[in-house]
């Protein structure tokens, strides 16, 4: 029952969107910015960095607060930690406050993993993001990226993370954390990663007619 009511708990956390609510008080519907992804990064776009920033903040915290304090405190371990660790995760993406339309996770993601691996992963994750940002930049010729190429940066990275969690030995309920957290990742980016290869399937098309 414990594991049940912290699950919950940590669901409800998740699930308050607070980029959105900000960029309401701001006059800001972030469903109509960008990609309308309800998030702490379009925040920055529609309401300037300042707002943006808080709001990456309070995403960040929702997930890292109450599985620093469930980890810290030693309440539950192991295989219970599923759960708990994917919950924010889920309840972000899946917002019964926004209809069961949230955001990607990014955020809170790197809020649950800061309290699982004490910052450890969330900073190698950095990494490989700004590693993966310089070589598509580069490969771009330095033209900004668009929000499709940079949930398939996310996406990538994330799968790149497991590498690391691998060298380092970390056990198998953090294994399996990560395995969830990708799959909520890769599905909601989903429908830009898909279009990015159309866009490269048509431009193919165009350079090589039948």
């Amino acid at each position: 029952m414990m594991t049940v009511g912290l699950t919950l708990v940590c669901l409800l956390s998740g699930s308050l969107m607070f980029s959105y609510w900000i960029g309401i008080l701001r006059k800001v519907n972030l469903h109509a910015v960008g990609d309308g992804n309800p998030g702490g990064f379009n925040l920055w776009k529609g309401a300037g960095f300042q707002f943006g920033l808080a709001g990456i903040a309070l995403d960040f915290l929702k997930g890292y607060l109450p599985v620093f304090l469930i980890v810290s405190t030693g309440v539950l371990s192991g295989y219970q930690l599923i759960s708990v660790a994917l919950a924010p995760i889920i309840g972000h993406a899946f917002s019964p406050f926004l209809r069961f339309n949230g955001g990607k996770s990014l955020a809170v993601s790197f809020g649950i993993w800061s309290a699982l691996t004490q910052f450890r992963a969330s900073i190698s994750y950095a990494v490989i993001l700004a590693s993966l940002y310089v070589i598509l930049w580069v490969f771009k010729r330095g033209k900004k990226t668009s929000s499709n190429e940079d949930g398939i940066q996310t996406t990538l990275g994330f799968l790149l993370l497991f590498i690391y969690l691998l060298n380092k030995n970390y056990s198998s309920p953090i294994l399996w954390i990560w395995l969830g957290n990708f799959i909520i990742l890769a599905w909601k980016n989903r429908s830009g990663m898909i279009q990015v290869f159309k866009d490269k399937v048509q431009r193919g098309e165009r350079h090589f007619p039948a």
